[in-house]
């Protein structure tokens, strides 16, 4: 899901855990999104931004149906790793799984890849990119003629807590949520080569070069009560809004925030019975004219 922050200095077994949660609470969604993305005719997909490799196992299942291969590109050594195991199990054997490390940010991306595919598949990548139109069109380069690019976005922000806590001000996610935005605003101004895209999807895959875009969204949605995968995707819900909102959000806020992510305290999240997880993704399917 949403990695905004750079390479350097990760603790990949953290990192890898978080994002492996994240892909088994939206594993049902993902695979419904593959069905629904992935031709019978498809027999070669490209994945840009593999993560953890829950889009990939995804991928690799459907098309493990009818064989094909499946090219899987990350800038991440550690997270290639990782998809390229998950796609290939997954494959069951009918898959050929290649992995490819490079830089969907990297002009060398077409080069790298060496390859095109009848579905080139990108899920949470391109926002993170400096230049997202330049980013559109390398991806649309992989894209055979006659075959489509799906980009998979953020349609909502995800909401976890109800409104009024009984603790603090009400609609403390809404506060975080919007300070959260500032410091994705100032972390995009501040990126190295950042250039804005001053139009939405849609308009955006038209500008790089593809055509008959269709969109729709769905919902991820876990309501109250949860278990402990939905808690999980919570708590790193929380943790991001606080990291996020250390120097931006209001100090009251934060405090609420601590004492709900508090596992020793009174007010810990996981000892309500009132979260939940709900949030829409939107998906972009564009096909590159033949």
């Amino acid at each position: 899901m949403a990695h905004h922050h750079s390479h350097d200095n990760i603790d990949w077994d953290t990192r890898l855990q978080q994002l492996r949660a994240a892909d088994d609470l939206t594993a049902p969604e993902t695979a419904q999104l593959v069905g629904a993305v992935l031709g019978a005719e498809d027999r070669a997909v490209i994945e840009i931004g593999s993560g953890a490799g829950g889009g990939s196992a995804a991928l690799a299942a459907a098309l493990s149906r009818s064989g094909g291969q499946l090219t899987l590109v990350d800038g991440a050594p550690q997270l290639l790793a990782e998809a390229g195991a998950r796609a290939t199990e997954a494959g069951l054997g009918q898959v050929e799984v290649q992995t490819v490390l490079a830089d969907a940010a990297d002009d060398g991306l077409a080069a790298a890849v060496g390859t095109t595919a009848d579905l080139v598949f990108a899920a949470f990548v391109v926002h993170h990119l400096p230049d997202q139109l330049a980013g559109l069109r390398r991806l649309a380069e992989l894209v055979r003629p006659g075959g489509r690019l799906v980009l998979v976005e953020f349609g909502l922000e995800p909401r976890v807590l109800p409104w009024d806590l009984g603790l603090g001000e009400p609609g403390l996610e809404a506060r975080l949520t919007a300070a959260r935005d500032a410091w994705f605003r100032e972390m995009r101004a501040e990126m190295a080569g950042s250039v804005r895209l001053g139009t939405g999807w849609p308009r955006a895959l038209r500008d790089a070069g593809l055509t008959d875009v269709r969109t729709w969204s769905y919902l991820i949605d876990r309501p109250a009560p949860i278990d402990d995968v939905v808690l999980d995707a919570v708590l790193r819900r929380l943790d991001w809004l606080h990291a996020d909102g250390e120097d931006r959000a209001d100090p009251a806020d934060l405090d609420t925030l601590a004492q709900l992510l508090d596992p020793a305290g009174p007010h810990y999240v996981g000892k309500r019975d009132d979260v939940y997880y709900l949030n829409a993704n939107t998906v972009h399917l564009a096909t590159r004219p033949a």
